[in-house]
Formats: C-alpha cells, structure tokens, sequence
C-alpha cells in the first residue's frame, strides 16, 4: 500500500460540503431559510412564523392533560416567546430531540426611554445579549415588539422593516473630533449609555412649552398606535438591524443575515422535524433567553420541558425518569467558523472550516471545559454511524483557542436531565454582529443531519 493510499484510509481529513451537494437544493432552500430569517428577527417574529409553518404540516395546539395517540402532531406556544413542535411514535420507540433558541443579540428599548436632547428625540437602550458595541453605530435599525396597555389591549409594534418605513439610527463621533475615543480600547469606544437611539427631531407646534420633540414624537406614536409614554412601562421592544438577507459573492456561496445565531439551527430543525418519517416520538424547541443564560419562563432552565417530558412519559406508560434515561437530544447552536483573517483566533486542527459542513462541538465551556456537558463517546459514535450512512458532510470542532474566550449553549441544561446531549450547529463568521455570515453548504448540511438524526 502506497503513503498516498495509506493515508486517504487512516487520515482525518475535513473536505468542502460544496463538492457532494446538489447545488439547487441547496440554493432552494439557502432562498427558503432566507425569507424565515426576515421574518423571524425577534423571539416574538420567530414563533408567529413556527406557529404557520406548524399549521401548514397539520399540527394543532396541545392542550396539556390530552390523551395522546401514535401519529399526532402538536405544538406549544409558551408566553409567545417559546415554541415547542412534537410528533407522536411508537410506543416502543425514544424520544429524539432538537433544541436550538431563537433570541439573538439586540438592543432593548428600557422602560422609561424617551428623552430630548440637542433638538433631538432619542430612546435609551440596554443591549441585550454580547454584542461589539460600537457595531450597533451608524447602521439602519428597525423596532419590533409589542406594548401592553393598562386596559390590557396588545399593540405590535414593527417599523423600519418595509418599504417606505422610517428606520432608527445611533450616532458616533466624527474622525475629526475622535482623538480621544480612538484610545480607548474597542470595548470602551462606545459604552453602553452612548447606544441612544434617534427617534424624532420636528417639535410640536407650540414655542411656549419645552421638550416639544418628545411632545411630538408622542403624539405621533399616539395617533398610529394609541398608547401614552406610561404604556412604555409594560412595553418589550427592541431595536434590530434594518437589513434584509441577501447572497454573498460572486458565486452566491454564502448569505449575510442578521440573527443567523440561532435561526441557522432553528429552521433546518423545523424542516426537518416536517419532512422526517420516524417512527420515534420526536420534539424540537425553539428556547428564548439563550443569548442570556437560558433564564426565566421562557428559557430552558424553565420547567416547561420536564413537564412536557411527564405527558410523553403518560404516553409511554413509563415513569419520566424512564424515557429521558433513553432519550437522545442535539443541541442545535453555531459554533464559530475559522477566519484566516483572525487565525491567531483558532487552533485550526480543531477549529471549524467554512463550507466544510455542520459541525459538532462535543463540549463548549471556558478554558478547562468550565459550562459544559461534554457529551459520552458513545452518543458520539451512534451519530457518526447515522451521519455516515445517510452521507452527511460534518465536522467536529470547538469554540476558539482553548484560554482564549468560550461560550455555551442549551446542552447542559438538557444535559442535567440524564438526556444523551451534544451540540451540533452551523459554522458563523461575525457571530454576533449585527449581520453574520453563513454558508448555504453548512446550512444544507444541518438541515441533512437534523434529518438523519431524527430518522
């Protein structure tokens, strides 16, 4: 046996996904994900669009205490920020689940926003998630959310995203008169009390009263929506970017996006869970609160889960403990992909290359696997058998240099309840700027792993 044939049989080798994929399938649904992507930048959109698709492929809101049968198809709704999808198996089958999040770094108008200044009307923010401040500058910013008033009554609340809509802007210093910003270091060039953002600037028609552009911008949200500044109190909105989703390159390889982190997982997962004929029980989660900590009532160290676990279980005549013992979950969350422009970054044997394919991060964490599940060789090798014979293109990666930074994702959560778990997700340049990079091979590819996985 030849070096060369020796080493195509016992090497490691990663290889573009691009080279073994059909090309207009992957293009169809690079186009199919897109406009999921617009239409889903908040937690709020992202449910409202997994509540149609769901209705489209016959599922039906789960009314909690129903007797469940082989063949059903449901779905949860918690507090519109959190989607659940299942179909109901065999009663000898597992339970195989995928659980992405469908938050992404934003900034968050606070409570009591709206303030005059220098002529202008301006909202006070509080970014949410981790973000680069000084990204969140000077770009075209829509707001999304909803505003509850005292009577209870619901206003949506979403400008900046069509054609003819005003967008909303944050200001910085001009290159002539930023000396003294340009030695601060990038986390410090703009704090966070500098992300004010521009609302209005024409006061109201009356010269012997002050904050007359407050006074203005009020009565215009007023007369669209009819809320007063109280009702900000009981408000959650958001500023996200303005942009759209659009190819990139010559070639149209990839796709810049806003909130690729997580819907890039999210909707493969949804796809998947529709066009899979498993004879298993099979669940996906779109969790909010991710970007955070997964907290409170809408994240995944809510009890919602378990509780969703204990009627499955009613189903399969076994105790709860029983059926998460052999249940089977991917945590469907990006990774970072390797940047030649920033190599010093990564540590290239184990990072993930663009185009290569989904990558699978057995454990994320900080510096010594610190927040991390680290999931069992075992999994791990039952999945390389499902991937290898549906032909899947993957990959195994981690997060960056090992002392260098890290992140987590649901894993450990799901994890912690003696469920089988291991990330597994698309490879993203520019995670959390305000409009990411994504490969259409990468995201085909989850889409075909989700789908094996399930099979």
């Amino acid at each position: 046996m030849t070096a060369k044939e020796l080493k195509d049989k016992l090497f490691y080798r990663k290889a573009n996904a691009f080279a073994s994929l059909n090309a207009d399938e992957v293009c169809a649904f690079g186009e199919d994900y897109k406009a999921f992507l617009d239409d889903s930048k908040t937690e709020r959109d992202a449910v409202r669009t997994a509540v149609k698709l769901a209705r489209e492929h016959g599922y039906k809101e789960y009314v909690w205490g129903e007797t469940l049968k082989k063949g059903d198809k449901k779905y949860i709704i918690n507090r519109k920020k959190n989607f659940f999808a299942f179909k109901i198996g065999d009663k000898d089958s597992i339970v195989k689940i995928v659980a992405s999040h469908i938050d992404s770094p934003r900034l968050d108008v606070k409570q009591n926003p709206l303030y005059e200044d220098g002529e202008i009307a301006y909202f006070k923010t509080h970014y949410y998630g981790g973000i680069k401040k000084y990204q969140w500058t000077t770009i075209p910013l829509a707001l999304h959310g909803v505003v509850v008033r005292k009577d209870g009554e619901e206003i949506d609340v979403n400008v900046g995203e069509d054609a003819g809509d005003p967008v909303f802007y944050i200001t910085d210093l001009l290159p002539h008169l930023s000396r003294e910003q340009n030695e601060k270091t990038l986390a410090k060039g703009i704090e966070a009390e500098n992300l004010n953002v521009v609302v209005g600037g024409i006061p109201f028609d009356d010269s012997d009263e002050s904050n007359l552009i407050k006074l203005n911008v009020l009565k215009a949200l007023s007369d669209k929506y009819g809320f007063i500044e109280e009702d900000f109190l009981s408000a959650e909105l958001c500023l996200v970017p303005a942009y759209k989703a659009q190819d990139v390159g010559f070639d149209r390889a990839s796709i810049a996006g806003y909130g690729h982190d997580d819907k890039v997982c999210s909707y493969p997962a949804l796809r998947a869970l529709f066009d899979q004929k498993s004879n298993d029980t099979v669940v996906v989660i779109l969790a909010d609160k991710e970007e955070i900590g997964s907290e409170g009532n809408t994240g995944m160290q809510n009890a919602l889960f378990a509780d969703l676990l204990t009627e499955l279980a009613v189903y399969y005549g076994v105790s709860s403990a029983q059926l998460r013992a052999k249940a089977q979950c991917l945590s469907a969350d990006v990774t970072a992909a390797f940047d030649p422009t920033f190599a010093q970054a990564f540590e290239k044997n184990n990072a993930s290359l663009y185009s290569c394919g989904v990558t699978m991060n057995k454990f994320t964490g900080a510096g010594g696997k610190s927040g991390s599940s680290d999931a069992a060789a075992e999994f791990v090798g039952k999945l390389r058998a499902k991937f290898a014979a549906d032909g899947v293109v993957w990959q195994a990666g981690e997060l960056g240099r090992t002392d260098l930074g890290g992140g987590g994702t649901v894993a450990k959560y799901i994890a912690k309840l003696n469920i089988d778990t291991v990330d597994m997700g698309v490879p993203v340049l520019s995670m959390h700027a305000p409009y990411e990079l994504i490969s259409k091979a990468d995201l085909y590819t989850c889409y075909q792993a989700f789908k094996a996985f399930l099979k």
